[in-house]
């Protein structure tokens, strides 16, 4: 007799088993150091800027808006793999349980979102909003648990909808439905607010109707889903630990291939090439550090000490040499690699010299951003402290590690 509550506990078992070993991989020394110091800094200036927050300050809409999206972000967990499409489907009028299961894992998986964006926005509210009762935001926080519930019902139902289309017309609309009412229920607009909420129960129950409509389980689609999700997760800890159950993704670029420039057509440069190529077309690789590179140049620009300044510089440095350091073992699955009549020193080195510039590139970049803001002194100390720090960690810790 096939039990699917026991199955869902068994596969639950396997995935948080799964997932928490690469977790700790990710959740390093390095990285938890550079979190907390990060976290520290931005909650301090955070309390600073609140003590002189200017009084036109939209945050009614600063907070509808976070609320709003999380609420709309629900997806479902449903931790089905492809054997799942052979079988699982003679099975699929026993896997009631199976899914209600997956249901409740996804809402409780997905609930540090309200707390982290309810402890980081609680100041702001209670700043803005000093005259009223610190009840009204843990009103406001139920109902935000209310809403990511019913948008992930919603999002259930829309899961028997093959269109994509259709489904993601019913998110964008939804989307706008919780924005619109989070904003309206800060602003204290309680009869708009109630009309939007009214709104959102007419789609709620729109998807309910069409779903029922379609009354068989798009199974393709539920392991499409899941499967893009584990390997969103797998490309994260592929950073920081191999992973073998990564499959890697390749995006042509040819324009920003050309503009890398040319490499010479000699055996000494073989990795060269394929380190370059393998950064901008392979992966997350490029993404990530134009995300570090953004996010760190931003920082340097609003936070105001010029000593702090200099530090986010060169931890952002560290950040991305540290995540380009899983391009030595990208290539680890492919034989033919193996078979290159290229000594192990040299592909060491070529991963060493493609770092530094990286490195350098980003410490450059980050001059500029103080040279904008006219701080002068700072763009110089970014410089030569970056640099130096670049040329110590790839040629210390790097060279050591790849050793």
């Amino acid at each position: 007799m096939f039990d699917s509550h026991a199955f869902f506990k068994q596969r639950f078992s396997a995935h948080l088993k799964e997932t928490s070993r690469y977790l700790r991989y990710i959740f390093n020394g390095h990285i938890a150091i550079a979190m907390l110091f990060f976290i520290s800094a931005i909650a301090f200036y955070y309390q600073k800027w609140l003590l002189q927050i200017p009084e036109n300050f939209p945050a009614a809409w600063v907070i509808g808006i976070v609320f709003g999206l999380i609420a709309s972000y629900s997806p479902v967990r449903t931790l089905l793999k492809e054997p799942d499409l052979v079988f699982l489907i003679p099975a699929e009028h026993k896997m009631k349980a199976y899914f209600r299961n997956a249901l409740f894992y996804s809402y409780i998986i997905q609930l540090y979102l309200v707390l982290l964006a309810a402890a980081a926005l609680g100041p702001l509210y209670t700043t803005v909003f000093s005259e009223r009762d610190g009840s009204t935001y843990l009103v406001t926080i139920a109902l935000l648990l209310l809403f990511k519930l019913a948008n992930l019902i919603a999002n259930w139902w829309m899961l028997r909808i093959r269109e994509p289309m259709l489904r993601r017309l019913d998110l964008i609309v939804r989307i706008g439905l919780n924005i619109a009412a989070f904003y309206f229920i800060i602003a204290s607009d309680m009869v708009l607010a109630g009309i939007t909420t009214i709104l959102f129960v007419i789609i709620f129950l729109y998807d309910f109707q069409i779903a029922t409509k379609r009354p068989g389980i798009l199974w393709d689609v539920l392991v499409e889903k899941d499967r893009n999700r584990m390997q969103a997760f797998y490309r994260l800890a592929n950073m920081f630990t191999d992973v073998p159950h990564l499959k890697s993704r390749v995006k042509k670029r040819h324009r920003l291939v050309q503009m890398a420039g040319r490499i010479p057509f000699l055996k000494k440069h073989t990795y060269d090439y394929l380190y370059r190529i393998t950064f901008i077309r392979s992966g997350d690789y490029l993404g990530m550090y134009v995300r570090l590179l953004v996010i760190g140049g931003m920082i340097i620009y609003f936070i105001p000490p010029i000593w702090l300044k200099v530090v986010f510089a060169i931890l952002f440095i560290y950040l991305s040499s540290f995540q380009m350091m899983a391009l030595y073992q990208h290539h680890r699955t492919i034989m033919w690699i193996d078979l290159y009549p290229i000594v192990q020193k040299i592909r060491q080195q070529s991963l060493l010299k493609f770092l530094l510039q990286l490195s350098l590139l980003q410490t450059g970049l980050f001059s500029i951003v103080f040279l904008v803001m006219g701080e002068y002194l700072g763009a110089i100390a970014a410089f030569i402290g970056g640099s130096l720090f670049a040329v110590l960690f790839v040629q210390g810790y790097v060279k050591q590690k790849l050793a």
